[in-house]
């Protein structure tokens, strides 16, 4: 907690010095939203009742949090509490993108700014900053921030490790800000260093674990129309490869398999000379034409491993669309340029290689194409980030990816929310991990891609054939394998692009149990068993949105934080964490909360 400064004389502008009194009469068009959400407005409360000097937002991407440090800035500019805004961000498109966002509440910033200038000029309110920026003069930003009162944004903070130079640098420059705003959608890494300015605390086995001051997950975000929901279309097929030794080797995507040679079919699949990628590019395809019968604009994303796959994965997009995708290459000059000119057309694709796989603000990405090896959990949570911003009630999200475990591991539990935990046991792998400061979001697929490279020598692809395999949506999974073509395929790419979550859930329902009677057989036992999975899965859905009410109701009542509180739940009830926990489990949670309601202990 910081002494509040002696209130000074600063007018960002009049845009925003006229909706910033406490009560805020008038609404501004507060970022990319017309007004607060009702999280924001919650967030926002909380923070001027902390007044903190460290404040950690984890929302999830597409919820706002560009809109909710903007509202955050604006009064702290008006009141005199700092005079400068620094905002440091991953990429330098990421930095034009929070200019463009600031200029639109009134806040003057610099996304040009270079370490060369020394100090921006004296008609911005501050400037936007990469983190390779930071790390190239900390010395540089720190005489800034000393300079004038300031208040640092950093966002998608995990990006500073401590034990990695940026975070070294992150610490070092912006250790005497006045204020510090930390946002991420994903409060997690593959390592275990810490990141600056992140409280952390240890949990009922003793492992430190980030604690963020504000909480907005994807559930509740979907819960709140906030974000889309997400339909998975996975591909599975038939695979054929060749060993380093000479062997042939034929296997089916999707069935179980040891871990190299999931990695071999994998591979073979997203081979552009194989059949399974111009298949799934198609399918895609025939999907976004659906949803642009409703969404007009809508537009599809390619994600590609490597380049190389990149321009021959826009090859086949030409060949059966009739026209060239916006390809985004990371290390091509203009790449930014490119991403906001597809941002604001109607054209249907863009392939990427990562350059969009976090924070770049494309709303209209309806359709996806996972067509990489990667899949640590926060690259595959940025990368789906950038279908699920919603803006009007009734879209989805259609995500088309390989159908191996990993995958559909990730994607079947998108509502787990994550923290950053330290203290596990640290691989040698991860010992030696550090960021490229050149290449901001290679870093957590750095590991994955060079033993895919090295997976990839040791075998040659010869065929792939897709098929397709089933739906996963809110838990459950619909469909039997078909082939691609087929009727049943086709009934599940033409879903409606507007409907509400539970007209997606019926419809699949009911397109899953009219195929099986086409097919005259009955339900399988996996059938079965995804029926009582989703089943469990709403259950235990209402019960965690009834639980974290509790909790946060008691937390005002006693004074306890809400970790706090899970942790002695799980002390008296058993269990793992809230996102893992049974509805059994979230059930005991409930009772013994409503029990210290009444006395009771």
């Amino acid at each position: 907690m910081t002494s509040q400064p002696q209130q000074l004389p600063h007018t960002p502008s009049s845009a925003a010095a006229s909706s910033l009194s406490p009560a805020f009469p008038r609404r501004a068009p507060w970022g990319t939203a017309s007004s607060l959400r009702a999280w924001q407005a919650e967030a926002l409360e909380q923070y001027r009742e902390q007044n903190p000097r460290d404040f950690l937002a984890v929302a999830t991407p597409g919820a706002g949090k560009t809109t909710f440090a903007l509202r955050i800035a604006t009064e702290l500019l008006e009141q005199g509490v700092v005079r400068r805004v620094t905002v440091v961000a991953p990429t330098e498109h990421l930095k034009t993108q929070w200019a463009d966002a600031a200029a639109r509440v009134g806040i003057r910033i610099d996304p040009q700014f270079k370490n060369s200038q020394g100090r921006h000029g004296t008609h911005y309110d501050g400037v936007a900053l990469t983190y390779a920026q930071v790390a190239a003069k900390p010395a540089l930003h720190r005489a800034r921030t000393e300079a004038a009162r300031t208040l640092v944004i950093l966002d998608e903070v995990h990006h500073g490790g401590d034990a990695l130079s940026w975070g070294d640098a992150v610490r070092e420059a912006f250790e005497v800000a006045e204020r510090r705003l930390a946002l991420t959608g994903t409060p997690f890494r593959s390592d275990t260093s810490a990141i600056p300015f992140v409280e952390y605390e240890a949990d009922a086995e003793g492992i430190r674990r980030s604690k963020a001051d504000y909480t907005y997950g994807y559930g509740e975000a979907l819960r709140d129309h906030v974000v889309r929901p997400v339909l998975f279309m996975s591909y599975a097929g038939d695979m054929r490869w060749r060993t380093k030794m000479g062997d042939e080797v034929s296997a089916r995507l999707g069935e179980a398999m040891t871990k190299d040679m999931t990695g071999q079919a994998w591979r073979t699949a997203l081979d552009p000379e194989g059949q399974w990628i111009p298949s799934v590019l198609s399918a895609a395809d025939k999907r976004l034409t659906e949803v642009r019968r409703t969404v007009p604009d809508a537009g599809g994303l390619v994600i590609a491993t490597d380049q190389d796959n990149a321009r021959a994965y826009a090859k086949h997009l030409h060949e059966i669309t009739g026209r060239r995708p916006t390809v985004v290459l990371s290390d091509d000059e203009g790449a930014s340029g490119r991403i906001e000119e597809f941002a604001q057309s109607e054209d249907r694709w863009m392939v990427a290689v990562r350059m969009v796989s976090e924070g770049v603000d494309v709303p209209r990405l309806a359709v996806g194409v996972y067509a990489t090896s990667a899949s640590t959990p926060l690259y595959f949570a940025q990368a789906i980030g950038r279908f699920v911003r919603a803006r009007r009630r009734g879209e989805t999200a259609s995500i088309f990816l390989p159908s191996v475990a990993p995958l559909l591991n990730l994607a079947g539990s998108m509502e787990q929310e994550r923290d950053h935990a330290l203290d596990r046991p640290r691989t040698a792998e991860e010992q030696g991990i550090e960021y490229d400061p050149e290449a901001a979001l290679i870093a957590e697929a750095n590991r994955e891609e060079k033993a895919s490279s090295e997976l990839q020598g040791s075998f040659q692809a010869l065929e792939a054939q897709a098929s397709f395999d089933r739906v996963l949506f809110d838990g459950g999974e619909f469909g039997t394998s078909a082939d691609v073509g087929s009727a049943e395929e086709l009934d599940f790419l033409g879903l409606p692009g507007l409907l509400e979550p539970d007209q997606v859930a019926t419809l699949l329902r009911q397109r899953q149990a009219d195929h099986l009677k086409a097919r005259g057989g009955a339900p399988t036992s996996r059938e079965v068993e995804n029926e009582r999975s989703e089943q469990e899965h709403r259950r235990a859905a209402e019960l965690r949105k009834e639980l974290a009410k509790l909790v946060s109701a008691w937390a005002k009542r006693s004074g306890q934080p809400h970790g706090m509180i899970h942790t002695e739940l799980r002390r008296k009830c058993g269990g793992p964490e809230v996102p893992l926990a049974t509805a059994d489990q979230l059930t005991a949670r409930v009772a013994q909360v409503r029990r210290w309601f009444v006395g009771q202990k």
